[in-house]
């Protein structure tokens, strides 16, 4: 059914927008973001910060934008006189007695009451003569923190845990000047999805334990990227300053998981850090392992690889798309035995959000690895392994068990992101690029196929396993072209596996799309 469009006016922009539009949705659509701070596009809006106040033509007094709906010919002023007056004096109250030690705030340089003071607040304070409130720092869980001075009672985070997660542990205690954020005696703000109340803090109040003085908003480099800590495929945002790792932060895709992450996404960067990493290729001959260049290499593979007899590949469920398809095209003329490997945990579902959970399948891109032909047992393919021409491991995390399985094979190559001492009797070892260390694709539970981005350089000379097989894959045989980029890599793809003819990373975008004939979820 066609939705009723209505023609509504902000600050002389004429935009339509569907019937229902409030009217601080209707002016991102006009390209005006409208001050705010306890509206949040995925909570209910209870209107009580009074920030968002505008002029309404025929209104009797101002209206709050993010609880008043559009109408037909409606004509919405947001920076007339009376609501910059209105909002700046709101600014004034709220900073009599918030703490300025911006110096010291972990949300200084992203902090929305630094912004809209800033950007339509007084000069100066007519109370400088009045000490401030102060309350003591609390302690809330396992990784929030909860500074009171600085809290402007948006009621952000209660509205969470109350309607979002359902697991309502937070209130407002006291009232008037008085009043704070508190937490039900006893409890804990321990819930699988509780880290989203730090996100959705709109000033310094609610801080990270993890990310507490460990830089500066404007030091950091933010990429955008998928969540690799299951198969849901949450977007998010990498923040790397000097090339490390700092912070995973939720970034908005309404089909996905709207605005949030689990913690375990959100904690789950530390091994983008590590250090024992291989650095060069690494050749057996003779008995003895070493260091090669990229076209010796890269020979050597060529010659593993058009051996006649079977052949194992244990590959991560972190592999982009692009890896685990040009793989398997590398091998093509082989007899492929290829499973993926998928960790388990328990599931936890975001209360209120349909098709929005931490899964239980523990790696970003199972569907992908099934869909370009991963579908042997994992236990099934190890055994095989020992008795297989070649074992092929794409980053692999092998048990001790495993890797005496694998050591009868006729020969091993290992693609990998971790130096393993128990892996020396390798016949040839090549660097490859983690998921941070590249461009990629995932295909997460619902088949919608979303990119994400590198967000750091590869250490030493690793590259990207899809890079790695295609230039393998153009070495052995007569006119083949190697692949220069990750996009490339996609959609020459699509000529090996029918899903994903005609997909390419522009039509990707930022958030991606179902493939065709799959069916799909919605975190809506």
């Amino acid at each position: 059914m066609t939705q009723e469009l209505l023609a509504v006016t902000i600050d002389g922009r004429t935009v339509r927008v569907p019937k229902g539009t409030t009217i601080i949705e209707a002016a991102k659509q006009a390209g005006l973001i409208i001050p705010h701070y306890c509206y949040h596009p995925s909570l209910p809006s209870p209107g009580v910060c009074r920030m968002c106040l505008v002029e309404v033509e025929k209104a009797p007094k101002l209206m709050p934008a993010c609880v008043t709906t559009v109408a037909e010919g409606q004509v919405v002023k947001v920076h007339s006189p009376q609501a910059e007056r209105a909002r700046e004096s709101v600014l004034e109250f709220l900073l009599i007695n918030h703490p300025l030690d911006c110096p010291i705030c972990d949300q200084a340089g992203e902090c929305e009451l630094q912004n809209y003071v800033f950007q339509e607040g007084r000069a100066g304070t007519r109370y400088a003569d009045y000490a401030k409130r102060f309350n003591p720092v609390e302690d809330f869980g396992p990784d929030v923190l909860y500074v009171a001075n600085r809290c402007i009672l948006c009621t952000r985070c209660v509205r969470f845990m109350d309607d979002v997660a359902q697991t309502p542990v937070l209130n407002v205690s006291e009232r008037g000047d008085r009043a704070y954020i508190g937490i039900m005696e006893d409890q804990l703000l321990d819930h699988p999805w509780s880290g989203n109340v730090v996100d959705l803090c709109p000033v310094g109040s609610l801080i990270s334990k993890d990310f507490l003085h460990k830089a500066r908003a404007w030091d950091l480099d933010k990429t955008a990227s998928i969540c690799p800590g299951c198969s849901q495929g949450c977007n998010i945002t990498i923040d790397t300053r000097d090339d490390v790792v700092t912070r995973l932060r939720p970034r908005p895709n309404l089909d996905v998981n709207r605005h949030f992450i689990c913690d375990h996404g959100r904690l789950d960067y530390r091994w983008m850090n590590r250090g024992d990493r291989v650095e060069a290729p690494l050749v057996r001959r003779d008995g003895a392992t070493q260091a090669t260049d990229w076209d010796t290499a890269i020979h050597r593979l060529v010659e593993l690889t058009a051996a006649s007899g079977p052949v194992v590949v244990l590959a991560s469920g972190r592999a982009s798309l692009e890896s685990l398809g040009l793989v398997q095209r590398l091998l093509a003329h082989r007899e492929v035995t290829a499973a993926v490997q998928l960790p388990q945990g328990d599931e936890a579902a975001l209360g209120s959000i349909a098709g929005l959970a931490l899964r239980s399948e523990r790696a970003p891109n199972g569907a992908g690895a099934r869909m370009t032909g991963y579908t042997a047992g994992w236990d099934t393919a190890v055994a095989r392994a020992g008795a297989a021409a070649l074992t092929v491991l794409l980053d692999v995390s092998l048990t001790d068990s495993e890797v005496a399985s694998i050591q009868g094979s006729g020969a091993v190559v290992a693609l990998a992101t971790l130096d393993d001492p128990r892996l020396t009797f390798a016949a040839l070892t090549l660097p490859v690029s983690t998921m941070v260390e590249e461009n990629g694709t995932y295909l997460n539970r619902d088949h919608r196929a979303q990119r994400y981005l590198q967000a750091k350089p590869a250490p030493g000379m690793a590259r990207p396993a899809w890079w790695v097989a295609a230039d393998a894959w153009a070495a052995g045989g007569r006119d083949r072209t190697s692949l220069s980029s990750a996009a490339e890599a996609l959609v020459s793809l699509g000529r090996d596996f029918p899903t994903l003819a005609g997909v390419t990373v522009a039509e990707l975008g930022f958030s991606g799309r179902v493939l065709d004939g799959a069916a799909a979820g919605s975190a809506r």
